[in-house]
Order: structure tokens, then sequence, then C-alpha cells
């Protein structure tokens, strides 16, 4: 399973260079054109990090990584071409993760990458996740509850690696499929549905008050990090 970050940015051709790089890396980078834009997909979907242009028209990129702030702990790596020092202290002060001043090489951008996901969310590049009572070898699919082996097919594994990996963050379905690698006519949102169903079954969650795997109406699922939350 790839490393999904969003990178909001008005230069497209940086974008799509920065895109191309990633891609070869393990990394998928869905490109937003503006602020407002970026902002938006975030409400829709889970990503691992955002990379975060400050020279933007309209919403800047300070402004929206304070909005992101407001409601997300999200990895945020802000890019720039100033180099004026104000504006990275400012960037830090408002919760920025790293400050990465333009141009800067592709392979400099994913170490600092890969080095933010490593501080603030090791589960996104893991190949072992333990949520709970819930182990995961993700290399091996195997997964085991409480010390048991539990059987799971392989859409049910990758849609729990998919919200092991964002444990605690809300992943709406259009991102399930996206994360789990299963795009495909076979596996809908309406049997995305059905699936988190068979899979609480599976972890022993009680299908009619769950408290590990819960839903949340009109935004999608969350995989809780504590039980008793």
């Amino acid at each position: 399973m790839t490393v999904r970050v969003l990178h909001i940015d008005d230069d497209h051709r940086f974008a799509e260079l920065v895109a191309a790089y990633l891609a070869q890396n393990g990394v998928t980078a869905e490109h937003a054109p503006d602020g407002g834009r970026g902002l938006s997909m975030l409400d829709q979907s889970a990503y691992d990090a955002v990379l975060l242009d400050v020279m933007m028209p309209g919403l800047d990129g300070l402004e929206v990584c304070r909005r992101i702030r407001a409601k997300s702990n999200v990895p945020v790596l802000m890019l720039t071409a100033r180099g004026d020092e104000t504006d990275r202290v400012v960037g830090l002060e408002l919760g920025a993760d790293d400050y990465l001043p333009k141009p800067v090489s592709p392979r400099e951008l994913l170490a600092r990458l890969r080095a933010v996901l490593r501080r603030a969310q090791p589960g996104a590049v893991a190949s072992e996740l333990r949520v709970g009572a819930i182990a995961i070898d993700v290399n091996g699919r195997e997964v085991k509850v409480a010390g048991a082996r539990v059987e799971l097919t392989g859409v049910e594994f990758d849609l729990l690696v998919a919200l092991a990996r964002r444990a605690g963050r809300v992943v709406s379905r259009d991102a399930l499929l996206s994360e789990s690698g299963r795009g495909d006519a076979m596996v809908g949102e309406r049997a995305i549905d059905v699936h988190i169903s068979h899979l609480r079954q599976k972890l022993g969650d009680d299908p009619r008050a769950p408290r590990l795997l819960k839903t949340v109406r009109g935004a999608g699922y969350v995989l809780v990090r504590d039980e008793g939350a």
C-alpha cells in the first residue's frame, strides 16, 4: 500500500515533476491547484501528509496551514520560493512540521517527507501495525486479535490495513477504495459497507453497537485506538 499525500500548489509543472518522482518511490501525490480546493479535498478524503506551497493566489499557504491545524494533525511540509526567515518561523508557529525552500530536489523532498512520517505517523510506512489487541503483519498478510489468528478475505485485509494506518482518524468510503487499492468494479461504496460489517464480526466487534470499528454518519469509518473511547 502506498503513502498518499496531497500537494497544494499553483505551480502545475512542479506538481507534475514531484508526483512523477514520488510515484517511483511508493508515494501517490494528488494535486490541488489552490488553497480552497486543497481544503475541500482534505475534507473529503484521508491523506498521510500535505505538501503546501506558501505563495498562492487567494488563500496563501500560511492561511491554509492555519485552517488545516484547526481541525487536523495531518503532517504538513511547507514549500516556498521565499527565503525570508520570518515566513519559515510563521509557518512553523502555525503548526507546519517542516519547511523547504524552492527550488528543492525531489530526492530531498522525499527524504524529508519520510522523516516527517516516521516522527508523526509511523503507521503510514510500517510493515507491522498494532491497534489495541489487533496485530497486523502487512507483508505476511496475517491478522491476530488478542494473539489469536483471524482469517480475512483479501478485501477485508486491505480495508483493515487502510483503517489501521490511520487509526483514530475518519476514513471516507472513497478513500478506503483508493487506499485499499480496490477501486475496481467488484468493490463499490455500497460493497464497502458489507465488507466492514463482516470485518467487525471477525474482529469480535459488536455490529449493533460497535466500539472498535465505528461508522461516522456521512463521513466514513474510524478504527479507534482505544476500544474504551
